[in-house]
């Protein structure tokens, strides 16, 4: 990349980051890259996915180190994979672009193409999704650049593997198929995705570029938009096409994975998605000092390990599990998606983390899979934008919604200090109710809200 975060910075005007006015609030669906990012509670936000969703842990660690002088230390990795840097200032960005420049970490411009995370090293992989990226971004690069493409514009390229991409939904998802064929989809996940072409890379490439000229027509336009009578103009064939997009059980990201070429890759998730760059640092360093090499960003805010002897893992997830980090599959942390919280963001009223560790030691009976429990330190939901078990933070307490987003009409409100005795009691209810082989979703969801929602403030 070069100079490329650092001009990306420069492309806003020097004025317009030391002498600009305080930043309106960007609206939802507005994507904090680095030339634009976002303010939030806590300072300016900064989203980057490097090149390929891979670092090397001397990158990684660099840029641990830029969050802390820069930022409030506090690094964030997203449900879809990529990074967050909080606490920013506007003097301070155009310092962590040069950061970024320094470690050699490649973010390319336009809209983040997510891969397969294991990419060019998971030999259960169908085909090369970074050599299908390189061709997309060198061909539209300047369509995928335009201002007329929404900010959250999504594309996919899945070459397959033991860590596929079919769980991710997408406005643009291209899905490597047998006998070196790929497949075209829009709006939707592996399941839902709507076919639209299928054929050779050179193919799939040309339809992936109409549909982006679809997108450019009218702005913030997502793929659900596109009307149906044009796409069949643009796809005659589409009609025709029987999906034939991979499905794999979902493999458990943390953990020690072994491919099927001997190598091993280690999986690990920071609890809530979040990392403070002390303890990212020093996990870093154990790792390098055991023979890992690189790492690579993952769906679902985790990572792999990448290089290092099947017999250092067992050590590493020692130093792992002391600096935060979910190193097995079904941690309960893992069912839940917090904010940053009061402490760390301005506009939150509760310490999401510290509750998030209190409901899983009080009511493990939330965390059996079958639902997300979502702490959101106010109204703004940044954590996770579907619905879920959500504590919304205010100034007069909490609100309990059962099965929505952080800002909608709370099913109960709570006092903050009745929260810990109103979540045992919501877990107990579910414990009474629940029939032989429920989930904890089922349950709640057979019992309705009325109902539910009276067990906080029984006695």
């Amino acid at each position: 990349m070069g100079t490329k975060a650092a001009k990306a910075i420069e492309r806003t005007g020097e004025a317009d980051l030391d002498d600009r006015p305080p930043a309106k609030p960007h609206p939802r669906g507005a994507c904090p890259a680095l030339a634009a990012p976002m303010p939030t509670g806590d300072g300016l936000l900064v989203r980057l996915r490097p090149a390929g969703g891979a670092l090397t842990l001397s990158q990684f660690s660099a840029l641990a180190r830029s969050a802390a002088e820069h930022g409030n230390g506090i690094v964030e990795i997203t449900a879809r994979g990529s990074l967050q840097i909080r606490g920013l200032r506007a003097e301070t960005v155009r310092r962590l672009a040069a950061d970024i420049d320094a470690a050699g970490i490649a973010v390319p411009d336009g809209p983040a193409i997510e891969i397969s995370p294991l990419h060019g090293i998971d030999p259960e992989e169908t085909d090369d999704p970074a050599a299908l990226e390189k061709t997309l971004r060198s061909k539209f690069g300047e369509l995928l650049a335009s201002p007329r493409l929404a900010p959250k514009l999504s594309l996919i390229i899945d070459g397959g593997g033991a860590f596929g991409l079919s769980a991710l939904s997408a406005d643009i998802r291209i899905v490597a198929q047998p006998g070196a064929q790929w497949l075209v989809a829009i709006n939707g996940d592996g399941e839902t995705a709507l076919p639209v072409a299928t054929g050779a890379a050179e193919a799939a490439i040309s339809a992936a570029g109409e549909v982006l000229d679809l997108l450019a027509v009218g702005q913030s336009r997502r793929a659900r938009d596109i009307d149906p009578a044009l796409l069949r103009r643009r796809f005659p064939a589409m009609d025709a096409i029987r999906s034939r997009q991979l499905h794999r059980a979902k493999v458990p990201l943390s953990g020690l994975h072994r491919l099927k070429d001997g190598r091993h890759v280690l999986g690990m998730r920071p609890e809530f998605g979040q990392m403070r760059a002390s303890d990212l640092t020093a996990l870093l360093d154990d790792a390098k000092a055991r023979g890992a090499t690189a790492i690579r960003l993952a769906p679902g805010r985790g990572f792999f390990f990448t290089g290092f002897p099947a017999d250092a893992a067992p050590a590493l997830q020692i130093t792992a599990s002391q600096h935060g980090f979910s190193v097995h599959p079904g941690e309960k942390s893992e069912y839940v998606a917090a904010c940053a919280g009061a402490g760390a963001c301005g506009s939150a009223f509760y310490e999401t983390r510290a509750l998030g560790r209190r409901l899983m030691a009080a009511a493990p009976v939330l965390f059996d899979g079958s639902l997300t429990v979502h702490l959101s330190g106010c109204s703004k939901g940044c954590a996770h934008a579907r619905p879920a078990l959500t504590l919304t933070g205010s100034a007069d307490g909490f609100g309990l919604i059962l099965n929505g987003l952080a800002s909608d009409l709370p099913d109960e409100r709570i006092a903050g200090g009745a929260i810990d005795f109103a979540i045992e009691r919501l877990a107990r209810s579910i414990e009474d109710n629940r029939r032989a082989g429920e989930s904890a979703a089922a349950c709640l969801t057979r019992l309705g809200a009325t109902s539910v929602s009276k067990a906080p403030r029984q006695e």
